[in-house]
């Protein structure tokens, strides 16, 4: 049977190193994105969440390092591979990230078209009239004002210049593309426009699939066919977006989903609630379930027993509580 894994990592770690030891940020995780998905990663801020995503295109440097795993990405171990491989067969071509500071990624010295020169005449060697071309094209299909190609950063506006950075990065049509908080400093309207750009990329056949990231667990129902939640960097639960926003089976998924408002009765009826507590250190995490001390649920096995990633129904959890354990 064919694999409709785009991208698949197994048990990948990927640790800070501090004069007081390893920070486990990205901790032994398994993850698949299959074809055609857009995958939601929640979290608390401090996750791993955008750690997370460094590591999956291999995007590791210190004091970030990679110690163990294996990620495939069409096809390919990416995580053998050397940097200079990466850049110029991987990154961008066949993946593409837009990071949590893109709104400051972009040079103030240069126009917008100047910065895509850049960014294709590292993979191929083209005239300057077939790069404007090839971006007056990708502006025209995502509904970009052309003429926005010839302007600094600074005069765009915040949501502006983040469309305009998710269309630069999406010039040579990778097949996965990763957002991170794309939409964490934009206004709610704006907010809009950069969702429904991002869904125009999959509906149009511009990217395969996609990885969006957030702390703002309400807005994945807009975009995610499936969610993954992570705390203190592990994944906790991961399932469709349905089953995981109203029917959490992992403490902390239901905790973070109570923890934000959404128009539905049920949501307005039972309240909002907090999470009590602070996610632990990670340079010396909990043995057992990471969430425990912050759990009000939370049984003795849970002190020194780190719960499986086990399957719960229609999602992934990794709880003793949801397992029927101790």
């Amino acid at each position: 049977m064919k694999s409709t894994a785009l991208l698949e990592a197994q048990a990948v770690k990927a640790y800070y190193s501090t004069r007081q030891g390893y920070i486990k940020a990205v901790d032994n995780i398994d993850l698949i994105i299959d074809k055609g998905m857009t995958l939601g990663v929640a979290g608390e801020s401090g996750c791993g969440k955008s750690t997370l995503m460094n590591t999956l295109m291999m995007n590791v440097k210190p004091p970030l390092h990679f110690l163990e795993g294996t990620i495939v990405l069409d096809g390919k171990v990416i995580s053998k591979m050397k940097i200079s491989e990466l850049k110029n067969d991987v990154w961008g071509v066949r993946i593409s990230l837009v990071p949590q500071s893109a709104l400051n990624a972009l040079m103030p010295t240069k126009r917008i078209i100047d910065f895509i020169k850049d960014v294709i005449r590292h993979h191929t060697d083209v005239s300057d009239s077939e790069i404007a071309s090839r971006a007056r094209k990708r502006f025209e299909e995502l509904n970009l004002p052309v003429d926005s190609l010839s302007m600094y950063p600074h005069e765009l506006s915040g949501g502006m210049k983040q469309r305009a950075i998710i269309a630069v990065s999406t010039l040579l049509n990778p097949r996965l593309l990763i957002v991170d908080e794309p939409t964490s400093a934009l206004d709610v309207s704006t907010q809009k426009q950069v969702l429904k750009m991002l869904m125009d990329l999959r509906k149009t056949g511009i990217i395969e699939s996609m990885i969006f990231v957030t702390h703002d667990i309400a807005i994945l129902r807009q975009i995610a066919d499936s969610i993954t939640i992570m705390y203190a960097g592990k994944i906790v639960e991961s399932g469709p977006t349905e089953d995981v926003l109203f029917n959490p089976k992992h403490p902390y998924t239901l905790s973070l989903t109570s923890s934000v408002v959404t128009p539905e009765p049920e949501v307005r009826e039972r309240g909002l609630a907090s999470i009590p507590g602070e996610p632990p250190d990670l340079l010396d995490p909990p043995e057992g379930c990471r969430f425990y001390p912050r759990c009000t649920k939370s049984m003795s096995i849970c002190r020194s027993v780190e719960p499986p990633l086990k399957s719960e129904g229609a999602q992934l959890v990794a709880c003793h509580i949801a397992s029927g354990d101790g």
